[in-house]
């Protein structure tokens, strides 16, 4: 059971506040959800295993890692079959771990530039997923440490320059 004015992880739509927690004539439990990033709300049943939840993670948990970011090991994919593309993409986001979505990003970050120096364009897939796995992260980072989601990779920036 999440508590109002908890903040979790709600599937791909990503940070959500508990803005109100409700029962139906059958006592079923249902979340009233307000995504941070996003204007709308959604209801969910407390008991749905439909779409993936859990509480962010901590400020410390956050520091962890963005320390670890330079350690961590990621390699450009390549797939001319753009739907192993998606699917090797989508199965890295569905793993709603923050080190796998680093893993990702940084990934793609080796791919564009990989590309950009052979003069070849990075690919709409490879775009939309490398923006959809920072909004991801950097959402969630944004929510840990109290700061906003714009400043997440300024800030990512400073505390490695000082380490």
């Amino acid at each position: 059971m999440y508590e109002i004015g908890s903040l979790i992880l709600y599937g791909r739509t990503g940070i959500c506040r508990v803005d109100s927690i409700s029962e139906n004539a059958d006592s079923q439990i249902f979340y009233t959800l307000k995504p941070l990033y996003q204007s709308c709300s959604i209801t969910i049943p407390a008991e749905s295993d439909k779409v993936f939840t859990r509480p962010i993670i901590s400020a410390d948990e956050a520091h962890r890692l963005i320390d670890t970011m330079p350690s961590l090991q990621a390699e450009p994919y390549y797939n001319r079959n753009l739907n192993q593309l998606r699917e090797h993409y989508r199965s890295c986001i569905d793993s709603h771990s923050c080190e796998e979505l680093i893993r990702l990003t940084k990934s793609l970050y080796l791919k564009r530039t990989e590309m950009e120096s052979t003069k070849r364009k990075f690919g709409a897939v490879d775009e939309r997923f490398m923006r959809e796995a920072e909004d991801l992260l950097f959402g969630e980072f944004a929510a840990a440490l109290g700061i906003e989601r714009e400043n997440v990779r300024n800030y990512i920036a400073d505390r490695l320059a000082m380490a």
